[in-house]
């Protein structure tokens, strides 16, 4: 069934050999329907001791089954997608059979190449284009509407139209939110490999975006309160980039913190954070607001997920701030931590390794 060539001074006759030197599980199925040979990455996901079990013992998919079979029927290449779980993790795979000889087949290898991150790529684009495709026909409708009104009924009415052109004006400036959030999330994305190199003081970077939002902190009754911050020292990092994480942060703690709250702002030192497992500066912003569920942490981060999508659309929000916060801090090796306790208010906190680390 297996001959042996000769290519140079090098004679190919160990089936198992050449098995092993391909970096994806590869099964060898004979005339007999039986495992002729796998190799250790075979071996690995389907378990030792498979050579002469029939095939259908230990691949038990339907999908792959037929498509070994119609391989030794045709004698043409098929292909499956098969779906690998374990306690922890699901993983998909492109299985390729392909004929070995052919009138008859005498034998059909079998190769399974993991395109998990493929598809989930894949299905998060999807995903992607849907979110936005719905947060911008929203507001376009509305404007398209309330045009009309203003072009038909409410031509001559004074009242309705500075309603409407007030509600429009509002529309375009969250349609405006949401172009400029996807483009710095775009750009974060393009740069996340690229660690900054410029030494930076949090502190001076935190103040300075508290003193651009005092305004809408003074429209919601919300105070500051920020803590001392006695010889921190420098981060590396993208000056503009932590402005933004700590504007998204704060901004978020005086919209959906609750009015007339105080939000605290406290500094650390800590000697070795257990995220990112050395020294590093922790930055936390706590509110005192109606809390998040723990349902909905480990989402947060999500794009265009909301906790609470009506409060947080009429708060201007585009579910983006915190998918751009995680993306800065990967590109900075530092950690966001979000804590929440219904009725007592969040706490967010960012830890970045001190210089040199």
């Amino acid at each position: 069934m297996f001959r042996s060539r000769r290519a140079g001074s090098f004679a190919v006759t160990d089936v198992s050999a050449l098995l092993n030197g391909v970096p994806l599980p590869l099964i060898l199925v004979g005339q007999d329907e039986r495992i002729v040979a796998l190799n250790p990455r075979a071996e690995k996901l389907l378990g030792r001791n498979m050579v002469g079990r029939h095939f259908l013992t230990v691949l038990r998919h339907p999908d792959v089954i037929d498509a070994i079979a119609d391989t030794f029927q045709e004698a043409r290449p098929h292909q499956a997608r098969f779906v690998h779980k374990d306690l922890a993790t699901e993983t998909v795979f492109r299985v390729t059979c392909t004929p070995i000889d052919s009138a008859p087949v005498s034998a059909v290898l079998t190769s399974l190449e993991d395109v998990t991150s493929i598809e989930t790529a894949s299905q998060m684009r999807r995903d992607f284009v849907a979110n936005v495709s719905h947060e911008l026909r929203t507001p376009l409708t509305a404007l398209v509407g309330f045009i009309e009104t203003l072009r038909g009924p409410a031509r001559d009415d004074a009242a309705a139209r500075d309603r409407f052109l007030e509600i429009m004006a509002r529309e375009a400036v969250r349609m405006n939110r949401l172009v400029d959030d996807l483009l710095s999330l775009s750009r974060v994305e393009s740069e996340e490999r690229v660690r900054p190199t410029e030494l930076q003081t949090l502190p001076e970077i935190v103040e300075s975006v508290c003193l651009s939002l005092r305004p809408l902190a003074e429209a919601a009754g919300v105070v500051f309160d920020i803590g001392l911050a006695p010889n921190l020292p420098q981060v590396r990092g993208d000056a503009d980039q932590l402005r933004q994480v700590f504007t998204n942060l704060i901004e978020n703690a005086i919209k959906y913190g609750g009015s007339g709250g105080v939000i605290h702002i406290q500094y650390d030192l800590l000697a070795r954070d257990p995220n990112l497992g050395s020294a590093a500066v922790a930055v936390t912003v706590a509110d005192e607001g109606p809390g998040i569920d723990t349902i909905h942490l480990h989402r947060l981060t999500e794009r265009f997920y909301r906790a609470d999508d009506h409060r947080a659309q009429s708060a201007g929000g585009t579910g983006l701030g915190l998918a751009i916060v995680k993306h800065i801090m990967n590109r900075h090796r530092g950690h966001l931590k979000i804590d929440s306790t219904v009725g007592k208010g969040s706490r967010f906190r960012i830890s970045l390794p001190v210089r040199g680390k």
